[in-house]
This record gives C-alpha cells, structure tokens and sequence, in this order.
C-alpha cells in the first residue's frame, strides 16, 4: 500500500486533467494556453463551477461578482482586522477565514480571500488595508490594493497568467481536504477553512517562498556546479526542482516564463535561474547518470511572484488567493454526490486477542 496513496483513484471530476507524459492540463476540456489567451483567471473560474455556483456563466459575470465581493468583504474588515495584529501571516489569513459566515457564497469566499490578503501583507508593513476596485479583474486590485497604486499591465498580465495557471490542478492534498470536508455537509467557509490549513505545508502551497531561498543560496555560491553537487550527494532536496506528477517540462511553468519574458528588467533574476536549470542539468547526470531532475512549477511561481513585487512570505498567501476558486470547485462538485468521504485503514499495531 502506498502510505501518499499514490494511483489511488479518491475521487471522479469533470474539472480537470492532467497528463504528465504529454505536459497539459484541461480545465472542462479547455486546455491550459487556451485558457491563457481566451479565458483569463475570471473565465476559468466560470469554468470551473458552471453548473455548480450557477448556469451560463462568463468571464464578465465572474468579474463583476467578485468585485462586489471584494468590496463587501473590505466593509466586513474592522469586525476581526484588530485581532490579527501581532500574529503570523498565515495565522491571520486562518483568523480571516474563519470569521467568514458558514453562508458565505463562493464569489464572496474567493471575494474575501482576495481582500484579506492584501489587508494583512499591508499590515504587516505598517499600511492601513486599502479599499477595492470593483472595476478590476481580481489580479489587477490584489496588485493594487497590495502597492497602493495601479501596477504597470505587463505586471497585471504575469499575475493573471500565474492565477489562470495555478487555480487548479487536480486533487492535490488542499483540495482533497477540501473535498473531505465539504463531503460532510459542512459549509464552503469551513471546506476553504480546511484546505488553507492542507495548503500551509512547505510540501504544498508553502514551496515558493523557500524556492528563492534557494535561488539566493546558488548566487551566493562560489562554484555553483560544486555547490549544486554537493546538495544532491548528501540527498538534500533542490526546491523548485522535481515534481510528484510532471516528470518532464510543467506547463504553467512554461506559461509563466513566457509571461515574465515580456515584462523586461522587472523579471531580472530569470537569466540566473535558467542559468540553474542549465546546470542542475548537467550536475545531475554526473552525479546520477540516467537520472533528470527537471524544474517544477514553484521555480517560475517564486520568480513570477517577486517580479510583480510580493514579499517572499506573502508568496503562499497570494497562491491561495487564486487557488481558493479551485477548492471550491472541488467542494461544490463533491456536495454534488451527497456521499461522505470515508475511506478504512489498515491496522498494523500490536497484536489484538
């Protein structure tokens, strides 16, 4: 038995595909550049829960409900904000979400993911949490409401693409959680509540932020070739490199590059880091011949998220900011199939008489 359970089949969907051997996802059939060029983070979440949060619906819709939202959301800050202060990141985005009704719609769940986010990295600096746009697209205000002012379009772009890329991506351990809790009639605020607490692992969600930290530690090295073996010798694991699914080259990753190409000197440190591709390439066949170890999405995800200018701790954060429509996706589908999530367990303890 695989104790990840690996190949075991938890759950039937309609929401997406992955195939690793070929390098794609599909969203309800659409494939991922076509969800890039055609759809955009608001329309693939229309995708997503079309017949679930409702029928017929659009790009525009989306858009509109969510800046509705945001804007209920930012009026609803004063109830709980003050209880955040002195607390981590992730603890206040928990506090943030379970101050959520259990009536919460999806658009106001993702409506309010996105306020918090950007109230708490504020606060975390100092800033007083900035009011919506309800005009924006969700990537547009979260940049805006982050900075303070409108961001530059190539930035509005690249985060955009990251959130059209990232929203979802299969049954990964958040939206399996998510899946899980909502199977029990519990309600979307508690299945988000679950998932964002699956997401925080360093495993999961928690993987840009020390991507760069790794990106750090290979400038700073010397001989980055003698650095990079050294690593992989004492069996140490090179974050942002290797993937559980994509055994060859990530799709959103490539999306991401792309993205980030056309944004010029604000992606500065992309150079560098397919120069690290390029070497771990190389290291990795002398020290196991045969063996690849491709970069993975969270490479392009920590780059891409620097270069729109989030702090490395907000990383996780806006991860989810995107993600949460994913969750709910899984939530709403499985609410669908009325039957709770059960599986049994194999007993390997003492011996029982």
């Amino acid at each position: 038995m695989s104790t990840g359970l690996d190949g075991v089949v938890a759950a039937e969907t309609i929401l997406c595909h992955t195939d690793s051997a070929r390098g794609m996802i599909w969203v309800r059939g659409v494939a991922l550049p076509d969800l890039l060029t055609q759809h955009g983070f608001e329309g693939t979440v229309a995708l997503l829960w079309d017949g679930f949060a409702g029928d017929g619906l659009t790009r525009s819709g989306m858009q509109d409900a969510f800046g509705a939202a945001r804007a209920a959301a930012f009026a609803d800050l004063p109830r709980w904000i003050g209880l955040a202060r002195g607390l981590s990141l992730y603890e206040g985005l928990r506090l943030g979400l379970a101050a959520q009704p259990d009536t919460s719609t999806p658009a106001a769940l993702v409506g309010a993911m996105t306020v918090i986010v950007a109230a708490l990295l504020r606060l975390g600096q100092g800033r007083a949490p900035l009011a919506p746009d309800l005009a924006l697209s969700t990537a547009a205000d979260l940049l805006r409401m982050y900075h303070g002012e409108a961001a530059p379009e190539s930035a509005v772009v690249a985060l955009d693409t990251y959130f059209t890329a990232m929203v979802e991506s299969g049954l990964s351990a958040s939206s399996f959680t998510a899946r899980v809790v909502a199977s029990t009639r519990a309600s979307l605020a508690n299945a988000v509540l679950g998932a964002w607490g699956a997401f925080t692992g360093t495993l999961h969600g928690g993987a840009p932020g020390p991507t760069l930290d790794m990106l750090d530690a290979a400038e700073a090295a010397p001989d980055l070739d003698a650095w990079l073996e050294a690593r992989l010798r004492g069996g140490e694991r090179l974050m942002g490199f290797g993937h559980r699914v994509y055994r060859g080259n990530d799709p959103r990753a490539e999306a991401m590059r792309a993205s980030m190409q056309r944004m010029g000197h604000l992606a500065r440190r992309l150079d560098f880091a397919t120069h690290v591709e390029q070497r771990v390439a190389a290291v990795i066949e002398k020290v196991k011949p045969g063996r690849t170890l491709p970069p993975n999405v969270e490479i392009m995800a920590a780059l891409l998220l620097d270069a729109v200018g989030f702090p490395r701790e907000g990383f996780t954060p806006v991860f989810a900011a995107c993600r949460v429509a994913g969750w709910l996706a899984h939530a709403m589908e499985q609410q669908k199939t009325g039957r709770m999530i059960r599986p049994t367990s194999a007993y390997i303890g003492p011996a029982v008489g």
